[in-house]
């Protein structure tokens, strides 16, 4: 997966508050990696849904991780979090998933 340059969504139920507090947490962990993403949408569910395939990779909560696997199987990697606003998780899942 490039490194550089990826398009990352982030989505929650309604695509407004938790989503723009995830993309932050996102955008904090690539920052204090190094890494530049290409862009970082927020959005949600419904709309994401539709638009995963288009990004490289989806964050979302846990619980709603299995609504993309259509986009997983086109190659975008979804990563499901417990905890949306924990850098420590979402840095984890990066590394575990070959992202950083």
């Amino acid at each position: 997966m490039a490194k550089e340059n990826m398009s990352i969504l982030v989505c929650c139920a309604n695509g407004a508050g938790s989503s723009l507090m995830m993309k932050m947490t996102v955008q904090k962990v690539l920052d204090k990696v190094g890494m530049k993403p290409g862009k970082i949408h927020h959005c949600a569910l419904s709309e994401g849904k539709s638009a995963a395939a288009q990004f490289d990779i989806v964050f979302c909560a846990q619980n709603f991780a299995n609504m993309f696997k259509d986009a997983e199987k086109k190659g975008t990697k979804v990563i499901g979090l417990r905890n949306i606003m924990s850098p420590k998780e979402i840095e984890e899942k990066m590394r575990e998933n070959g992202i950083i």
